[in-house]
């Protein structure tokens, strides 16, 4: 564990994961805005939170500043954003008089169980010496699918689009096609790290086993 440890923090200072880290520090940020009804603020704090995703990217590839820590770092910021949207829509949606909309805050508690059980195998990887898989196409095109539906959502969804009023409002119907879309999207995502994490695992029986016939 301590060599995983160290390998982590080797070459952690980059442009790429501080903006990583910025990112984790606007989830709360966003959490205190939307709750407290500021929708538009909230979109823009998303919004910028989601650029900085795509930008640190581009930048550890383009100044080849890709490090052991950015691979964690940036899913986990994905993850804790995902967490705290799909926490504030279900207390949202959950509290709404159309029953429509009410049921459909329960799709945000797939997201919950899946992103719940991502941060926990992560953690648990690290301890026993495994690394966490990068995020792979699946995985990105369900990230990306779950802002643009977010974020259009706050825009223009009932109860809580801040253009609902002026130009157009979601039917709780077409709100719910999006959430599911994007619920599939994340569970094929989800599916796709299991081989990988089942391949180092094997790995990690065999080298043992290597070693425990090299003592004896």
């Amino acid at each position: 564990m301590k060599e995983t440890l160290k390998d982590l923090f080797s070459n952690w200072k980059t442009i790429p994961n501080l903006l990583s880290f910025l990112r984790i520090l606007m989830v709360p940020v966003f959490a205190v805005l939307f709750m407290h009804g500021h929708y538009g603020w909230s979109i823009f704090v998303l919004a910028l939170s989601g650029l900085s995703d795509f930008f640190d990217g581009k930048i550890a590839r383009r100044f080849n500043q890709i490090s052991s820590l950015g691979k964690i770092l940036d899913p986990l910021a994905d993850k804790l954003t995902q967490i705290t949207i799909a926490v504030v829509f279900f207390i949202t949606f959950w509290k709404a008089e159309d029953k429509w909309v009410h049921y459909i805050s329960l799709i945000f508690l797939i997201f919950l169980i899946k992103e719940a059980v991502m941060v926990l195998g992560s953690v648990a990887m690290i301890i026993l010496g495994l690394r966490p898989g990068a995020a792979e196409m699946p995985g990105k095109v369900a990230t990306f699918a779950f802002y643009l539906i977010m974020i259009s959502i706050m825009a223009f969804g009932p109860e809580i689009g801040i253009f609902r009023e002026t130009l157009f409002e979601y039917p709780p119907q077409v709100m719910a096609v999006l959430v599911v879309i994007s619920a599939i999207l994340t569970i094929v995502a989800f599916c796709g790290y299991i081989p990988g994490v089942k391949q180092q695992l094997r790995e990690k029986k065999e080298k043992e086993a290597a070693q425990a016939a090299e003592k004896q």
